[in-house]
């Protein structure tokens, strides 16, 4: 379904991908800036990412509310990014503008609404093409770039073996960097918390880090608790295909609460610390890692081993 937006003819058209529009939630789960959605229009289906929510609309009064998400049967004024351009027309009718949000894992409609105009910075800014790409920075290292993505609760174990694996490839003179949760929090993400929404946004921008060092010919290993499928769904688009590797740490939650070295549980367990993945917050495990890790079986240089094995 390549059709682009029917415009009308003798009127102007403009490609963008970035628009303003009004948008009612349908879905169970409250919308989560930064998720990526799948969008239906005119005939055409693409990702779509709703990259802020402007305000919501009070049903009876009009007025526009403050708003970080949006729950089912809620209407706002939202930011939308579409991930391929799409042609648009001031002058096309409503009907054409309309569209439709599904949930990419389930299918499910989650959002219906309407493009109101395209976002100035959509048509002020162009992709920049450069001499240098990443298969000339490849060759230069010698070594074919990845994304190598950890996953698993906490105290599962994620950067200790992220940590052996990038020890055991950097003295094979491999060219890498390790992102890790902790780390990341202190710089990137300060500004970010442990609600929903603040995990898809931290997730999101980590994933843009590992792209842009996956561009530059590294091997890069991520090691973030990162719990939602669809998180880690987006994250694997941003790379071709054999470029990002999942790995399931799987450890379970009676055993990570057993090692517990930071006190994390318990304070979660007493009430002290909301939002903790395990506790109330979910997790949800991949279901078709490229490699799975129990470590209940397996030592840290034992699963080392097997990732080596696998990659």
């Amino acid at each position: 379904m390549n059709t682009p937006i029917e415009t009308t003819t003798g009127y102007q058209s403009e490609t963008a991908n970035q628009f303003e529009a009004e948008l009612t939630w349908a879905g169970k789960q409250p919308l989560m800036p930064g998720r990526q959605y799948r969008i239906n229009l005119a005939c055409r289906e693409i990702l779509a990412t709703v990259t802020a929510i402007k305000y919501r609309i009070d049903v009876l009064t009009g007025a526009h509310l403050a708003a970080r998400t949006l729950n089912i049967n809620e209407t706002g004024k939202v930011n939308l990014y579409t991930s391929e351009p799409l042609i648009f027309n001031r002058q096309s009718n409503k009907s054409d503008l309309k569209f439709v949000l599904t949930d990419g894992q389930t299918g499910e409609k989650v959002g219906a609404g309407t493009i109101d105009f395209v976002l100035r910075r959509a048509t002020n800014i162009q992709w920049q093409n450069l001499a240098i790409d990443k298969n000339a920075r490849s060759v230069q290292k010698q070594q074919a770039p990845k994304c190598i993505w950890f996953t698993g609760l906490s105290g599962s174990g994620k950067s200790t073996i992220a940590n052996l694996l990038e020890k055991h490839l950097h003295q094979e003179s491999k060219h890498t960097y390790l992102l890790d949760g902790d780390n990341i929090r202190h710089g990137l993400c300060r500004d970010l918390g442990f609600t929903e929404a603040d995990r898809v946004e931290n997730i999101r921008r980590v994933s843009e880090v590992a792209r842009l060092m996956v561009d530059a010919g590294l091997i890069v290993l991520v090691s973030f608790i990162s719990p939602f499928r669809s998180e880690r769904r987006m994250a694997r688009e941003l790379f071709t295909v054999g470029e990002f590797v999942e790995i399931f740490i799987d450890t379970s939650l009676s055993e990570c609460e057993r090692r517990d070295v930071k006190g994390l549980y318990a304070k979660a367990r007493s009430g002290k610390l909301k939002n903790f993945t395990g506790i109330d917050s979910p997790y949800e495990p991949p279901v078709s890692p490229e490699i799975h890790i129990q470590t209940t079986s397996l030592s840290p240089q034992a699963a080392v081993e097997k990732i080596l094995k696998q990659l």
